[in-house]
């Protein structure tokens, strides 16, 4: 027998071997596991996982507080599900920037799915939500999105805004009033034509997205959202998809009257683009993606998250300004020297009008519209460390980057400070994350900006608005009420005609 098989024959030697063998097996298998680790977060209780430490309404101060703990990636177990969650701008712009193509995807949300289906702009993934994103940046472009033909509708707008508020002669009158103009922006877009602010339709329209919203927000409808199961025992669900069935029924009348006068020369709004693009489809053999269901779920998104960010955003500066009248003051001060009281504002403006300009962006950051706008990862990911498998839900907290202490001076105080040098100047902050970022943004960004420009400026060259007579402007909350968005509470304002 050679000497080498007789060494390796030694039972001390094979028994060596083994050992050696299990233990590189048991290195390489913790290797493995340690590569393919989920971020730490809090131990979940079965059944309801961490719920217990979650304020439903409030989610986004929920995880800013857990993440003092356990960092800006965590994994959080809403009921039965895993999620990780992304706190500050720093986790936020390298998962949305960076890495933005592997958090690309919606997670499958039961109360979306049961009114979308997958379809339409927010919820649909891959080539049909890539496909449809750049065809409706393309539409709204050739609608005027950005250039002065949108401004001019702005502008006209603000006219009838102006004499709606005139309309009230310095009596109370709600808050939510401010909704009707941007909201309205957004119909000329998606129909062709404005509304009349007391047309049947308008006002259907207004009401079902008001309710909607407010539903989304229900502690009931995020309880559906984790345990759908339940959904038999629950109601806010129930009566969200009575109402959307209302507004479709509205956009499906839209569609029939679209369709019967469809004219490659005569595309006034979105709904005779997207029929258009159905119809080009049919003619040229393709796979019909653009069918019926499809264009009704992208209109219907638009109708409700479309109108509801800048129509909130304009409550929030009202109220920002019966708040601080100090700040009004500035502002109304800034404005008169740059406009007077006869010129009407354009965008352009903002320019000129540093504080103003600072103020609008500091109602924004401080009023947090949008929580956050849940992510899925499309691949299996690594991030900072941490293994994300494909599939899993990712909540980037906006939030948390417009509140985050090391990019804000004094985050949880309003002060348009925070968006001026010390010149006085206007200075851009990449922090400054509303409409969140990476290839998922706000669709209707440039729109947002110019029509809360032109109507803050234009409502404050005209008004002064005011608490209500015996309210100090101290009194005044800047809680919110649950609901999809940060909405303001139901405040009623005097608007004061300027002298």
């Amino acid at each position: 027998m050679a000497p080498w098989i007789a060494f390796l024959l030694n039972p001390t030697i094979i028994i060596s071997l083994i050992l050696l063998l299990l233990l590189a097996s048991l290195s390489l298998s913790k290797l493995g596991w340690s590569s393919r680790r989920m971020p730490p977060g809090p131990t979940p209780l079965p059944f309801i996982g961490n719920l217990h430490l979650l304020n439903i309404t409030r989610q986004d101060v929920s995880f800013m507080e857990l993440s003092k703990t356990y960092g800006p990636v965590f994994t959080f177990h809403l009921g039965l599900q895993k999620i990780v969650v992304l706190v500050g701008y720093e986790a936020v712009k390298e998962a949305l920037l960076s890495k933005g193509n592997e958090f690309i995807d919606r997670p499958p949300i039961p109360i979306f799915l049961d009114i979308q289906r997958e379809y339409g702009l927010f919820f649909s993934i891959g080539e049909l939500w890539k496909n449809t994103r750049r065809f409706t940046l393309t539409t709204f472009r050739d609608l005027g999105m950005g250039t002065s033909l949108i401004e001019g509708k702005i502008l006209e707008e603000l006219q009838f805004l102006v004499e709606r508020v005139n309309s009230f002669k310095g009596e109370p009158f709600a808050l939510k009033t401010f909704a009707e103009a941007p909201t309205n922006i957004t119909f000329t877009i998606l129909f062709g034509d404005r509304f009349d602010y007391d047309d049947p339709t308008f006002t259907t329209l207004l009401r079902l997205i008001h309710e909607v919203m407010s539903l989304l927000g229900a502690p009931a409808l995020h309880l559906y959202n984790v345990y759908p199961f339940l959904g038999f025992l629950l109601k806010p669900h129930k009566e969200i998809l009575k109402r959307i069935r209302e507004a479709c029924e509205i956009i499906e009348k839209y569609m029939r009257a679209s369709k019967e006068k469809l004219s490659r020369n005569q595309l006034q709004s979105y709904i005779d683009s997207m029929l258009f693009k159905q119809l080009q489809e049919g003619e040229n053999g393709k796979k019909n993606t653009f069918h019926n269901s499809h264009v009704l779920a992208s209109v219907l998104d638009l109708v409700m998250a479309g109108t509801e960010t800048t129509a909130t955003t304009l409550q929030w500066a009202a109220l920002m300004m019966m708040k601080y009248p100090e700040i009004q003051r500035k502002v109304k001060q800034e404005i008169q020297q740059v406009l007077g009281s006869g010129r009407l504002p354009v965008y352009e403006d903002r320019n000129k009008m540093p504080f103003t300009n600072a103020m609008i962006h500091e109602v924004q950051r401080f009023s947090s519209i949008v929580q956050h706008f849940p992510r899925c990862t499309a691949v299996d990911t690594h991030f900072r460390g941490y293994f994300i498998p494909k599939g899993t839900p990712v909540f980037p907290s906006l939030t948390s980057s417009l509140y985050d202490e090391t990019q804000w001076e004094t985050p949880n105080r309003f002060n348009p400070n925070h968006f001026l040098d010390a010149e006085g100047n206007f200075v851009k902050k990449d922090a400054f994350l509303p409409f969140s970022i990476g290839r998922r943004n706000c669709l209707g960004e440039n729109l947002a900006r110019m029509e809360l420009f032109i109507f803050v400026v234009g409502l404050l060259q005209r008004f002064t608005f005011q608490a209500l007579p015996g309210m100090r402007a101290e009194d005044l909350e800047l809680t919110t009420v649950p609901a999809f968005t940060r909405r303001p509470l139901p405040y009623s304002t005097c608007a004061v005609p300027t002298n």
